[in-house]
């Protein structure tokens, strides 16, 4: 995305905090579409995250991480909420609970697992446009067949 000039801080605020939240939601967008190239335009290439997991350093790590949690579904949605944006020039910090829907059909004892949480992200403009340089996901509670999530390993 190019870079808005505006000189108007106020203005400046408003449109980081919506490029911010287009990030977050083109993050849900990617995983449940399998989209790695919209991927590519959610993470700093040297991001680092927790996702229920040890750190995952770089993007082809974030992103096979994911994959191996999604990739056996038959469909997830992921939608995320009550989002909290602090910008600090070109830094920022946001916090957004996260509902997410996973769908295995052939999974044993049922087909639906959910996924409630949030991700607490820091996130840095770059000439692309704002990009998550770290994100942890922390899981707050679940509902369902955990297996259709572990693929009945």
């Amino acid at each position: 995305m190019a870079q808005h000039h505006v000189t108007d801080p106020a203005v400046r605020e408003l449109l980081d905090h919506q490029e911010i939240r287009n990030v977050i939601s083109r993050y849900c967008w990617a995983l449940d579409k399998n989209d790695r190239e919209l991927f590519s335009k959610v993470f700093a290439p040297d991001a680092t995250a927790h996702l229920g997991s040890p750190l995952l350093e770089g993007i082809d790590a974030i992103w096979a991480r994911i994959r191996q949690a999604l990739g056996h579904l038959d469909s997830s949605q992921h939608i995320t909420g009550s989002q909290e944006i602090n910008v600090n020039g070109d830094t920022a910090t946001s916090r957004v609970y996260l509902f997410a829907q996973h769908i295995r059909k052939a999974a044993k004892n049922g087909p639906h697992y959910v996924v409630a949480g949030e991700y607490l992200d820091e996130l840095v403009r770059t000439a692309h446009g704002w990009r998550i340089k770290y994100r942890i996901l922390n899981t707050l509670w679940t509902e369902g067949n955990r297996e259709v999530a572990t693929g009945d390993r």
